[in-house]
């Protein structure tokens, strides 16, 4: 890469990339050296890509040391894929929308992308020509006052349904809302943001819905956005019906109107721009930009632009990484409401990560150690996932988790209506893992918290997890109105039919609960109780989260849990955000954190946790999860990140090593 041109290569020779091609031709930092397809005896490959290189496949492409930046012009199936694979090769992408196939995905691609340090854009090149930017300065300048209701469209009719081609193949993600719905929501959401002073803005309520075709895809559809500032939009696209393809702008003074907009009025080569001004005593005024330049050429250069500027995101109202997140929230909202779940989607076709590879062997980056009462070795954390409602999102979570190292997955019968206990059991089925996973079960959560549920939900569950039997197992609550031995008896059972393979405890139990149900097991000959899973954190809980809650952080609780080296599985390990910056002194907005967390002596902790954690170039978070794993009582704590940053940032605790000094100076000071 020079200090002023981007040498471009284009994955997939499609349509959409002869349209790219020109708009390199037409940048001033840009210039086109290579393609890659899976045909290179295509016909007219080298006439219609003059003096490009042609590879033999894209991973060749990848290897191109004379490639600085990739544009993926794939079908919408293997963009994530191959844009992670680029990242992996160090070369910066540029992805034709959409960016993935869901939000899940496309947070996946950034992590690769932060990681590598390179740049990665979604190519809504609309976003990037000035007639977008002045329909946001006429907003802004209050030409139509403020800004009501939005309406906008883009659709097409393709004749005749075609299940093989790619805009209604099951198998190619086909249908309205990822080809061209994202165009009529992100223009929305661009509108709502200017009307509120910003870059973009994303809905508070999302509600769709769409015609289906034998092939499940959509050939029309239409979604209401609701936002905070009051705008409501209402959005339509399809490939089977001719809409009239008009964005409407609706102000308390008048509307705007403006024809094709994701071509600014023109075609493919050419978008002058027209935007008619409509007043409400019926005045009207036509406005255009004039532009003469290819309406690709704005996206290559601003994709350019930042490159050669060490940028990892386009620039605003270019599509960054914050806008794309939200563009894809409102697909994958509009696409559930719909019923709309790809084949490729499903764990029985899912059956690689995300970057098209076979999981990898289990990794060290999170560490393992041996839990009493367990046969095999477990991670030191233990993964919660219980905020994933599809087997596409939860893997890329899962899968990461696993190659990092980790083997320890939390489950219960309550979690997510019983779907995380079939997302667990879908993934491991498909990836193969069962045996080398360490599974936690959970059941008889109040109000069924009786002896005779717990065989019942754990028949349930075991058949959710598509596995015979759990590692460990936790009665979710206790019932102190029956007698402790009760539910020992049914434990116990269970363990004798081999459903509860190593041991068993109880979940926000107290001390006194558990002390009797040892003192009846040994009385009796049964399984002890060997477990609990109980809140345990730097910060003192000073009300429950949720009732029924039992934290274990107090003094009394560590004289008890280091007397009897029973393992504690804690939950809210990191105090639900009190170690980050949404927490303060003077931050009292989160009602929960007020209510759980705020104490002068939780604020102490949260200081030394802030200087310590500068002194080792770590954050207050790694500093709280690392003392939770330095104590001299085995404490595993239960993790939920919902993103794979998350995951990467908690990992990054793992190797701090506190000495009992170090604990001692964070609890008392």
């Amino acid at each position: 890469m020079s200090a002023s041109t981007i040498r471009w290569g284009i994955l997939g020779p499609g349509s959409i990339a002869k349209a790219f091609r020109d708009g390199v031709a037409g940048s001033t930092n840009g210039k086109l050296v290579a393609i890659a397809t899976r045909d290179p005896s295509k016909p007219g490959l080298a006439t219609e890509f003059p003096g490009a290189r042609i590879h033999n496949g894209y991973d060749a492409l990848l290897a191109d040391k004379e490639v600085d930046a990739i544009y993926i012009a794939t079908p919408h199936p293997f963009h994530a894929e191959w844009a992670i694979k680029a990242a992996e090769a160090g070369k910066h992408v540029l992805v034709e929308k959409p960016f993935a196939l869901t939000a899940f995905e496309i947070d996946a691609v950034m992590n690769a992308h932060r990681k590598a340090g390179t740049f990665a854009g979604e190519a809504f090149m609309y976003r990037l020509h000035p007639q977008t930017r002045k329909i946001g300065e006429l907003i802004a300048s209050g030409v139509i006052g403020d800004v009501r209701m939005i309406q906008s469209s883009f659709g097409f009719n393709m004749g005749k349904f075609q299940p093989q081609h790619r805009l209604f193949a099951n198998d190619l993600a086909g249908g309205g809302i990822l080809d061209v719905g994202g165009y009529p929501v992100s223009m929305s959401r661009y509108i709502a943001g200017v009307a509120a002073g910003k870059p973009f803005l994303d809905p508070i309520k999302v509600s769709g819905t769409a015609k289906l075709n034998a092939e499940g895809s959509d050939d029309w559809a239409a979604a209401t956005l609701t936002f905070e500032n009051g705008i409501v939009a209402q959005v339509s696209c399809a490939v089977f019906v001719n809409l009239d393809n008009v964005l409407r702008i609706h102000g308390s003074l008048g509307r705007i109107e403006v024809p094709d907009f994701w071509f600014a009025g023109g075609n493919r080569d050419q978008g002058l721009g027209k935007i008619e001004v409509i007043k409400n005593d019926g005045s009207r005024e036509t406005i255009s930009v004039n532009e003469t330049r290819h309406v690709y050429s704005f996206e290559a250069e601003a994709a350019g632009d930042a490159i050669l500027a060490g940028k990892q995101e386009l620039a605003a109202p270019g599509m960054t990484w914050a806008d794309s997140l939200g563009n894809a929230r409102v697909l994958d909202k509009w696409r559930a409401d719909a019923g709309i779940e790809f084949n490729i989607e499903k764990s029985t076709r899912r059956v690689n990560t995300l970057s098209g590879r076979k999981l990898g062997p289990s990794g060290t980056s999170i560490p393992k150690r041996s839990i009493p009462g367990l046969k095999q070795q477990a991670s030191v954390a233990a993964l919660g996932f219980e905020d994933f409602r599809t087997f596409s999102s939860g893997a890329i979570l899962l899968d990461a988790f696993f190659e990092a190292g980790g083997n320890l997955f939390d489950t219960a019968y309550v979690y997510g209506s019983g779907y995380t206990e079939k997302l667990f059991g879908q993934w491991h089925t498909s990836r193969g893992t069962r045996e080398q996973s360490v599974l936690i079960g959970k059941g008889a959560h109040s109000p069924l918290c009786y002896p005779d549920v717990i065989g019942k939900q754990l028949t349930q569950s075991l058949d959710r997890l598509q596995t015979d039997y759990v590692d460990l197992y936790f009665m979710h609550r206790d019932n102190l109105n029956v007698p402790v031995g009760e539910f020992v008896d049914a434990m116990d059972d269970e363990v004798k039919k081999g459903r509860i393979r190593g041991i068993f405890g109880g979940s926000n139990w107290t001390q006194a609960r558990m002390d009797e149900a040892i003192a009846y097991a040994k009385k009796t000959g049964k399984q002890a109780p060997g477990a609990l899973s109980n809140n345990f954190a730097l910060a003192e809980m000073q009300d429950v989260i949720w009732d029924g809650c039992i934290s274990s952080s107090d003094d009394d609780w560590k004289k008890w849990l280091n007397d009897r080296q029973i393992p504690n599985f804690a939950w809210s390990s990191q105090g639900r955000g009190f170690f980050t910056d949404r927490a303060g002194r003077d931050k009292k907005d989160n009602e929960e954190l007020v209510r759980v967390w705020y104490s002068e002596g939780n604020f102490q902790r949260r200081d030394r946790a802030i200087e310590l954690g500068k002194k080792l170039g770590k954050s207050p978070i790694h500093v709280a999860l690392a003392y939770v794993l330095a104590q001299p009582f085995p404490v595993i704590p239960l993790i939920g990140p919902r993103t794979l940053q998350e995951l990467d940032d908690s990992i990054k605790a793992f190797d701090i090593k506190l000495s009992p000094a170090d604990v001692k100076w964070l609890e008392n000071g």
